[in-house]
């Protein structure tokens, strides 16, 4: 009996019970609802459990006694309420143990089933206790995951309004720090996060990919004692199958910068010997493009930042500006990332395309809707500012309605585009063949005349090369489309 308390729980017990008494054994509540139960056998007859018990009840509160039995022809129901709170007083709110049993009750069950009633009691108890610490851990994840939708959204004040109930408070300026578990593993390895930096990183269960973890961490980590290793590196070398890939520091507000960094050192991560690496290839491309990138920007986000939707019930500008973000992010997986329906994705995406004269199946229009976005969530001040060109115009307009090509051709974007492919010039095939077939894997291939796999292969070392994420969302394919756009304009000039 204390065995299978200890193994088995309540359900071993019970259907340990329902052997012993040959006939079926449960718990149920006050009113006659069968919280649990076990039969002998899948078919077996019983009477109406409901009914016995609810008699049982009454009987047993009007008598005052911690059991009782009900015949009914040929079975026996033998009741027992648990939890009671003193001798001869049953709990009227506690489950009460039924055992419905062939007649002749066999000898010595009555006994044994006094002897059950406090373990089962105890076992209850601590199954209770489990579902609520389960609950419990569930609200706290999922509001985490809702702090970090907001700063992945830009929604700053209203994350820290959030998080102010929860610890550790929000930190500033952060590096986000993206840890690829094994199976089943996630959360011990989020124990040994927390213990690594003590508890100062907010951890959050990633909603899309559920192998990973993604740490805020606090970007100056205090280093009490010389020589102190930072907290990422000592979970990839406490982990023995776990991979880190980490940002370079980044202002709260662009944790959604910080966390593509962060998947794409991930990428370069999974093919070193330390399984540990941190992004810094270059700038963001949100940087380089300028005042008139912005005005650009501006203008093709127009339409979807002044849309009002007809019924209350549509999705409004903000909602839209959000599903676009995290399609762009995380492709298919959005609905995971948003928690809505394939069909409401799809839908929404067409408005989207619709409003902003766009073709999302296009790579090109994705490249320019994520650039757009980045470099709306960009604070202008902090774009590198226009050089000094005679025969400029003077408001800038002109050039703004010139199209993503004139901002592609200012010399820092030809400068970011010449960093971003520097790794890969001269064997740049495959890259761009890639592009050229809108990143799909299938047509690439057939383009350049190999297998599948071995196109797969190609596209996981350039990867490597270029310490950033190819294969899997968040992608790289924007702004190598970017890039690639760039070298093309200048090289025809």
């Amino acid at each position: 009996m204390h065995r299978l308390t200890r193994t088995g729980g309540t359900a071993e017990l019970l259907r340990w019970l329902a052997g012993r008494a040959e006939g079926w054994a449960g718990l149920v509540g006050p009113d006659g609802t069968v919280l649990h139960a076990a039969a002998r056998t899948a078919g077996a007859m019983v009477p109406d459990v409901a009914g016995l018990v609810a008699e049982g009840a009454s009987a047993l509160t009007e008598r005052g006694v911690q059991a009782y039995s009900v015949d009914t022809g040929a079975y026996t129901a033998l009741l027992f309420p648990l939890g009671g709170s003193s001798p001869g007083v049953g709990d009227l709110g506690a489950p009460v143990l039924a055992v419905v049993t062939p007649r002749p009750v066999a000898a010595g069950l009555a006994t044994l089933l006094a002897d059950v009633v406090l373990p089962l009691s105890l076992c209850l108890q601590a199954e209770t206790l489990e579902r609520q610490r389960r609950r419990v851990d569930l609200a706290d994840s999922r509001g985490r995951e809702a702090v970090l939708h907001l700063l992945m959204t830009g929604q700053l004040s209203i994350a820290q309004q959030v998080a102010g109930a929860l610890r550790p408070r929000l930190p500033d300026p952060v590096r986000v720090c993206v840890v690829e578990c094994s199976g089943g593993g996630r959360d011990e390895v989020a124990r040994v996060c927390a213990d690594a930096d003590g508890g100062r990183s907010w951890i959050v269960r990633c909603p899309v990919y559920a192998r990973h973890l993604i740490l805020v961490m606090p970007a100056e980590a205090e280093t009490p004692e010389p020589g102190a290793v930072p907290p990422d590196e000592t979970v990839a070398a406490r982990v023995g199958d776990c991979v880190v890939g980490v940002s370079e520091p980044v202002p709260l507000a662009d944790t959604a910068t910080g966390y593509r960094q962060a998947f794409h050192a991930l990428a370069a991560a999974r093919e070193l010997p330390t399984r540990h690496a941190r992004f810094g290839v270059s700038p963001d491309s949100a940087l380089v493009v300028g005042p008139a990138g912005h005005r650009w920007a501006d203008e093709l986000l127009n339409p979807l930042l002044t849309h009002v939707p007809r019924r209350a019930q549509d999705p409004g500008s903000q909602e839209l500006l959000a599903t676009a973000a995290s399609w762009l992010a995380f492709s298919s997986h959005a609905t995971e990332h948003l928690k809505v329906h394939r069909n409401t994705l799809a839908a929404r995406l067409r408005l989207i395309g619709e409003l902003l004269g766009l073709d999302l199946h296009r790579l090109a229009d994705q490249a320019a809707l994520d650039l757009a976005l980045r470099v709306r969530s960009t604070p202008a001040p902090a774009c590198t500012p226009e050089p000094a060109q005679s025969g400029s115009p003077a408001s800038g307009t002109s050039e703004a309605a010139g199209g993503l090509d004139a901002i592609l051709v200012r010399p820092a974007v030809r400068d970011w585009a010449d960093q971003q492919l520097a790794p890969v010039l001269g064997a740049e095939e495959t890259l761009r063949t890639w592009v050229r077939c809108e990143g799909r894997i299938g047509p690439a291939a057939a383009e350049l005349g190999i297998s599948v796999p071995g196109a797969r292969k190609r596209l996981t070392r350039l990867e490597t090369v270029l310490q950033r994420s190819l294969l899997r969302p968040p992608s790289a394919r924007y702004d190598l489309w970017l890039a690639l756009r760039s070298r093309d304009l200048a090289a025809a000039a």
